[in-house]
């Protein structure tokens, strides 16, 4: 297992690590994919990036106001969403930046440590 560092403090959940296949947030982990909120974190059945489902992340996640971004890990290698996808976060009026899961674990914390609004979705690793 990889182990993230945490330089900085702030409120809610933070991506602390991988495992063989999934992620670790604090003392849990999470044998598949993920989503993440500033306010929870839980376990995602997402498997693939062709199969996305906005309405189901955003009823899992169920937060409001509506996050500025979606955060979106495609798991081990990036790999673009369907442009129907892109155009229904973009309907719902939100961003969308896509790279592997790993890195968008690591920019998690990043972004939450600037205090930003947003929501990921990470497909698994393996």
């Amino acid at each position: 297992m990889v182990e993230l560092r945490k330089d900085v403090e702030f409120a809610g959940p933070v991506i602390t690590g991988f495992t063989a296949s999934g992620f670790k947030s604090g003392d849990q982990r999470f044998e598949q994919g993920l989503l993440i909120s500033p306010e929870q974190v839980i376990a995602w059945d997402g498997l693939a990036v062709d199969s996305l489902d906005l309405g189901a992340i955003l009823s899992g996640l169920n937060l409001s106001p509506r996050p500025e971004f979606l955060l979106l890990g495609s798991g081990p290698s990036m790999q673009q969403p369907p442009a129907a996808f892109r155009r229904e976060v973009e309907a719902a009026g939100m961003g969308l930046e896509v790279m592997d899961s790993r890195a968008a674990a690591r920019t998690w914390g990043v972004l939450r440590a600037e205090e930003r609004w947003i929501i990921g979705a990470f497909l698994p690793l393996a």
